[in-house]
């Protein structure tokens, strides 16, 4: 019973990692907005999702790499796929590639679809105890 469980809400708990781990990302692309020569970097949902479907090993998971020896530590996640940077529109002097405006708009996306995720899992939680219950 609990495989068929776990089976039924796979697609939805990875999604849900996914999208977390996303919202990381953007958020901190958001705060270091103005740090010299950063460079923003987002997630590619759809290679994560199929790593996090397929059932990814922590060494081929999401991992960040040092380039200075003030950064902290990252440590790997388990969803798989690679942080990627994201196409320059608009550089600056400083070498900051983080645009604000695609900043707010995806991390506002990847929120509603979040949201969406948590409303679909209620959804198949409520179907699931209705059945079970017999109604």
């Amino acid at each position: 019973m609990i495989n068929k469980l776990d089976a039924a809400l796979s697609f939805h708990q990875n999604a849900l990692r996914v999208r977390g781990q996303r919202q990381e990302l953007i958020a901190a692309n958001i705060a270091n907005a103005d740090t010299p020569h950063y460079k923003a970097r987002d997630l590619d949902f759809n290679a994560a999702m199929k790593n996090a479907m397929a059932g990814a090993t922590n060494k081929e998971a999401f991992n960040t790499s040092k380039t200075s020896p003030n950064h902290l530590d990252g440590k790997p996640s388990s969803i798989g796929g690679d942080a990627l940077f994201r196409p320059v529109i608009q550089g600056s002097v400083d070498g900051n590639t983080v645009d604000m405006d695609v900043e707010r708009n995806q991390f506002a996306d990847n929120a509603i679809r979040y949201e969406a995720s948590i409303i679909m899992i209620n959804g198949q939680l409520k179907k699931m105890l209705a059945a079970i219950q017999g109604q």
